[in-house]
């Protein structure tokens, strides 16, 4: 019996012992088994949707390039304001580190527990990806995107075109929040949403919105632009269509921010289809026209009358209360006011009483110094001028272009002949100065020619240059002065009229010093001219001012010529003929500078 029971215990106390044996031999193989074929990732583990559960860190690393590495180099689609801009993640400094998510992925510990229990776990496990952020690089591009997409407020308006107005939609400025932008890209990166990632911006409403806008239209424009308006000039009927009047109409916002209508009515007066009906009932003044009569007195050959326009305001305040209404109410009137001539009759009566000057220079006929001294003239004769104020002659005949008459002529620059345009006008230039001389007024600007021309007088010539060089002198004979100018094809006569400040004005004129000889040069090309040599001096010329028979005050000038070299062009002409000189205007040459006596000389070129 003991034996039995011994056997029998030995036998119960045995079987635990083989069961627990293989329990040892069962786990240990599904340690084994669980670190072999479960991988260094638990079962059910995703990373953005994508499965690596099971895996090795190596293989979940593959797995999260190939399927998250295209998400993560797309371009990010981002929403400021009504915008969508796309910028690369590189820019942004945004990545994805994959070994990090995957060494993130990887079971916390390799005890026979937790490997066993990798092998037969059924939950899901969500991983976050690992995202490296470079925040320099990231500030710089959103800096970037936010000058690129700031939009600054704009206000409603209404814009007039082709006779019709148009509703200018207002939109609120948008500005990019930049600190809030980047923590939310980043935030937004690698998300399974495809719509644009709305970025934090700042608004600012418009000064006009859409209330005013909606008001400006319904009560101003449309009704402005709904007919023509209707004028009476001087009883000359005549309309403005719409599309004219679009031209020159605005609305602009005023300091409450209502929008306002504001016509230019400068333009609206310059339009061509406003301009010519206009001009039809306008009247230019008429100045009285001094004349020396056959017994030297001077007689009005023509009486001053009085001129009628209409002006910017009065065409402005006819036409912008009209275009409000409707039907026969959108008629009116447009005032016209009177312009004074700048001479009156009775002014020319008091004031002109004589001839003060009068001088004549002579010359070789030419085609262009025909058509530039005429034109010249023409813009010179009938001009006032007026006790104490100035008379220029770059101001009164303008920049000699073809477009204000002129043609190409012959001055001299640098010492030599040359073509340039208005070459011709220095002998009005010599011509006036003349007459200002003999009528004792008082130069402000003049300078001689560079070398001296022999038609003129030594040292009593002049020559201008448009924007370097002038002839200007100032009224003071306490009357008005009225210049008549005239030429023929040889010669040309300046007149002044007014009244005497002295009896009589002398002339003087010393000798030639300082001579300077002439060298010879040599010219090429189609602009040289052939010259002949003169040689340089200086000279002096005064006037002496007598009233009453005394001689009340003197003045001189001194006057450098440079020698006039002598030029040849090559090639030369054949042999036994010689190209006669061209006689032409000069360069200006140093001029003196008497006691309230402006001179201006030596500029580059003379015309």
């Amino acid at each position: 019996m003991g034996r039995v029971r011994g056997w029998t215990g030995n036998r119960r106390t045995a079987l635990p012992m083989v069961a627990g044996g293989a329990v040892v031999l069962g786990l240990g193989g599904l340690y084994v088994t669980g670190l072999v074929a479960g991988g260094d990732v638990d079962q059910g583990t995703r990373v953005r949707g994508v499965d690596i559960g099971g895996m090795t860190v190596a293989q979940a690393r593959e797995a999260l390039d190939r399927e998250l590495g295209p998400t993560a180099a797309a371009p990010v689609a981002m929403k400021i304001g009504d915008r969508v801009e796309k910028a690369d993640p590189a820019a942004l400094g945004l990545s994805l580190d994959t070994g990090a998510t995957a060494d993130r992925a990887v079971r916390k510990g390799y005890d026979p527990v937790t490997v066993i229990g990798g092998l037969f776990a059924s939950g899901e496990r969500d991983v976050e990806p690992v995202i490296r952020a470079d925040e320099d690089k990231g500030r710089a591009e959103v800096d970037r995107i936010a000058d690129a997409t700031a939009r600054a407020p704009r206000d409603g308006a209404i814009a007039f075109e082709k006779g019709a107005a148009k509703a200018v939609t207002p939109l609120p400025g948008v500005t990019l929040v930049e600190d809030r932008a980047l923590s939310t890209l980043r935030d937004s990166y690698l998300r399974t949403d495809t719509s644009p990632v709305v970025l934090p911006v700042e608004r600012t409403e418009p000064a006009v919105g859409a209330e005013e806008t909606g008001r400006a239209m319904e009560q101003f424009a449309q009704p402005a632009m709904s007919a023509p308006v209707a004028l009476t000039v001087a009883g000359k009927s005549m309309s403005i269509t719409p599309a004219v009047l679009g031209e020159h109409l605005k609305m602009r916002p005023d300091a409450q921010g209502r929008l306002v209508p504001a016509l230019d009515s400068k333009g609206l007066l310059a339009d061509p289809a406003v301009a010519r009906p206009i001009e039809e009932v306008s009247r230019p003044p008429l100045d009285a026209a001094p004349h020396v009569g056959p017994d030297g007195t001077v007689v009005l050959a023509q009486q001053s009358r009085a001129g009628r326009k209409v002006t910017e305001d009065a065409l402005g305040k006819a036409v912008l209360p009209l275009l409000t209404r409707t039907g026969t109410a959108r008629s009116g009137e447009v005032a016209t006011v009177a312009v004074q001539p700048e001479l009156t009759s009775e002014a020319a009566r008091l004031g002109i009483k004589e001839k003060m000057s009068s001088f004549t220079v002579e010359f070789p006929a030419a085609p262009y110094r025909s058509t530039n001294i005429g034109r010249a003239v023409e813009l010179i004769n009938g001009s006032v001028v007026q006790p104490g104020k100035e008379w220029s002659f770059n101001r009164t005949v303008g920049e000699r272009t073809k477009e204000n008459g002129f043609v190409d002529g012959i001055m001299i620059n640098d010492g030599q002949y040359v073509k340039s345009p208005g070459g011709g006008v220095s002998a009005v230039a010599t011509t006036m100065y003349n007459a200002m001389f003999f009528a004792g007024l008082k130069p402000v600007e003049h300078g001689a020619h560079s070398f001296y021309i022999e038609r003129y007088p030594e040292g009593r010539e002049a020559t201008v240059a448009w924007g370097t060089l002038d002839l200007r002198w100032i009224n003071d004979s306490g009357h008005p002065v009225y210049i008549q100018a005239e030429s023929t094809d040889t010669s040309l006569t300046i007149t002044l009229l007014g009244t005497k400040k002295y009896d009589e004005i002398r002339a003087t004129k010393g000798p030639r010093s300082n001579i300077t000889q002439p060298a010879k040069r040599t010219g090429t090309g189609p602009t040289c001219e052939v010259q002949t040599p003169l040689e340089g001096f200086d000279v002096t010329v005064g006037r002496i001012f007598v009233k009453g028979g005394k001689e009340l005050r003197s003045e001189n000038f001194k006057t450098h010529y440079t020698p006039r070299d002598e030029v040849v062009c090559t090639p030369e002409t054949p042999e036994g003929t010689q190209s006669p000189a061209p006689t032409a205007e000069a360069a200006p040459a140093p001029s003196g500078t008497p006691a309230g006596h402006l001179s201006a000389a030596g500029a580059p070129g003379s015309s």
